[in-house]
C-alpha cells in the first residue's frame, strides 16, 4: 500500500508540474484554452488524499508539500484570470498597445479595463471583437464587418424600442473566456 501511495504522489507531483506549464502557456497566449480538465483532475486527487489519512510520515510530508505548492499556484492563476476578465492583465494590455502602434495609431491611449471601458466606434468594434475572439481561441473565419454590423443594428433597434433611448453604445468584453458585446443605453 505504501508503494502505491508513493506512486500516486509521484503522479500527482508530475500533474501539478504539467498544470503549471500549461497555465504559463495559456497566459502567454500559446495555448488557446485554459487547462480546466487537468486542474479538476489535480483537485480531485488532492481531495482524495486530504480525506484519507496517510500513515507514512515521509509520504504525508510530500503530500503536504505538493498541496501547498498547488494552492499557491491556484491563487496565482485565479488572480491572473480575474485580471484577464477585467482587461487589466499587463501582458494583454501591452500586446494590445503594440497592435495599436503597428496599425499606425502611435500615441494611442492605453486601453481601459473592461468594466470602465469607453464605448467604441463602429469601425474599431469589429477589430476589437475579432482580436478578443482570436485571443480566446475562437474561430473567426466566418466573421465579417458586415455580419457584426447587422447583429449590432438588430440589437440596437430592439434596445432603443425597449428602453426608449435615442442611442445605444456597444463595447467588447470577455466574460468566462467568451467574447460578448455589451450594450449601454445613452440617455439625454
Amino acid at each position: 500500500m505504501a508503494s502505491t501511495t508513493s506512486e500516486q504522489l509521484q503522479i500527482l507531483d508530475v500533474k501539478v508540474g504539467q498544470l503549471k506549464r500549461d497555465y504559463e502557456q495559456y497566459f502567454l497566449g500559446s495555448r488557446p484554452r485554459e487547462p480546466k480538465q487537468l486542474r479538476s483532475e489535480v483537485q480531485k486527487a488532492i481531495l482524495i488524499f486530504s480525506n484519507n489519512p496517510i500513515q507514512n510520515t515521509a509520504e504525508r510530508f510530500r503530500f503536504n508539500s505538493i498541496n501547498s505548492r498547488f494552492q499557491a499556484f491556484k491563487r496565482q492563476w485565479d488572480e491572473t484570470l480575474r485580471k484577464i476578465d477585467a482587461g487589466t492583465y499587463s501582458r494583454h494590455v501591452f500586446k494590445a498597445d503594440l497592435h495599436d502602434r503597428a496599425r499606425g495609431e502611435a500615441g494611442a491611449k492605453p486601453r481601459p479595463s473592461a468594466r470602465g471601458q469607453a464605448p467604441q466606434s463602429r469601425e474599431s468594434l469589429f477589430d476589437s471583437y475579432r482580436d478578443a475572439a482570436l485571443a480566446c481561441g475562437q474561430d473567426v473565419s466566418q466573421l465579417t464587418p458586415a455580419r457584426l454590423q447587422a447583429v449590432v443594428k438588430k440589437q440596437e433597434t430592439a434596445l432603443r424600442q425597449r428602453l426608449g433611448c435615442e442611442k445605444v453604445n456597444f463595447r467588447v468584453v470577455v466574460q468566462e473566456g467568451k467574447v460578448k458585446l455589451k450594450a449601454s443605453p445613452v440617455r439625454p
